[in-house]
């Protein structure tokens, strides 16, 4: 874990040379990654001071969209340089999608050990061999197909990933064909939680703890219908035993947190829904990550840093939005330990100020 006067350091760094990322890409391209049956093309993005074994997230872009489009927009490769993790950007051709979409409604391109998805097990396992990747904390995120893609690893490669983070995506093995893809995004015929569920399982035959996950979506996308984020929450619930109402939920002004904690305690799945939002995804250009472009929305908060911050990879002293509404269990939660709360507030608050980086 970096230090406070460390993290400090590179805020101070960012407040005044930015990364090039944040106007072109700074992708560098991977070759030889293995057989690579899904014919993809891959991309990276490793950051100049890095740790022994960095942590890695893995980025897949939506239909029309490239890698470098997508990181643009996104700012996770800035993001990466900046707290030093590796990102890493598979990509679809047309020769296999005249979209780009990658094919997750493809049963030959979604099964564990074929297709797009041994592609991409085939990059991960090469970044892990030549950049030291620590394999506790490989991450997974995408858009549209790509999130539904993401969605579609999480569920073959549980082992693989410590978390994923799916948005304006599709439950897995919800469609089979291009017509039925269609009518999925449209919110018809998804299958019912149970059948939805067993598919999931059926993926693999993975017995160990399963990948948190986290969902987002717009409550105005009329492309992929919300009901797919509900749909994908109670796939997921199957695996991690979680009951159909959350554990808490949080009100904010421009979008809700819900969130399942599982029997330790811990968050095992959260959804995002962002008030009025259409199919993109979310970005909030002042954190200096991202910006507003085809798909990548500026609606003023960012799941690209959210995210990041979820899975500890980035820091998180910075001022958050308090909720309207805050719920626990079902009832008001209570603010113990507020005293305690406000020091810890005032040390990181004055700490800030002393870098420069709050007035």
């Amino acid at each position: 874990m970096r230090s406070l006067s460390d993290t400090l350091e590179r805020l101070a760094r960012m407040r005044t040379d930015k990364p090039e990322a944040t106007t072109r890409s700074i992708l560098r391209k991977l070759d030889h990654f293995g057989s690579n049956p899904g014919a993809l093309t891959a991309w990276h993005h490793v950051p100049k001071q890095m740790p022994a074994a960095p942590a890695m997230v893995v980025v897949l872009h939506g239909c029309t969209q490239s890698a470098a489009g997508y990181d643009v927009g996104s700012g996770w490769s800035a993001l990466a340089e900046d707290y030093g993790f590796v990102v890493l950007f598979p990509e679809q051709v047309r020769q296999n999608n005249a979209n780009l979409c990658f094919n997750w409604f493809n049963a030959a391109d979604t099964r564990r050990d074929q297709g797009e998805a041994l592609s991409i097990r085939q990059m991960i396992a090469a970044m892990v061999a030549q950049h030291s990747i620590d394999e506790r904390r490989i991450y997974i995120t995408g858009l549209s197909a790509g999130g539904a893609m993401a969605n579609a690893m999480l569920a073959c490669y549980p082992e693989v990933f410590a978390g994923g983070a799916i948005i304006a995506g599709l439950p897995y093995a919800s469609a089979s064909t291009v017509p039925e893809a269609f009518d999925r995004m449209r919110g018809q015929g998804l299958a019912n939680t149970s059948a939805s569920q067993a598919s999931l399982r059926a993926a693999s035959r993975h017995e160990g703890a399963w990948p948190t996950i986290s969902v987002w979506h717009g409550t105005s996308d009329n492309t992929v219908v919300p009901e797919n984020a509900a749909a994908i929450v109670a796939q997921w619930r199957g695996v991690h035993a979680l009951p159909d109402q959350p554990t808490s939920s949080e009100t904010f002004d421009r979008y809700s947190r819900s969130v399942w904690r599982d029997g330790r305690g811990m968050d095992a799945i959260e959804l995002y829904r962002i008030s009025g939002m259409a199919h993109g995804t979310p970005v909030d250009a002042s954190t200096g990550y991202g910006r507003n472009a085809p798909f990548m929305l500026d609606v003023g908060v960012s799941s690209t840093v959210e995210v990041a911050r979820t899975w500890g990879l980035a820091a998180s002293f910075e001022r958050r939005e308090r909720p309207k509404v805050e719920t626990f269990d079902g009832k008001p939660a209570a603010h113990h330990n507020e005293g305690a709360g406000n020091k810890i507030q005032s040390v990181i608050e004055n700490a800030l100020r002393s870098a420069g980086l709050m007035k």
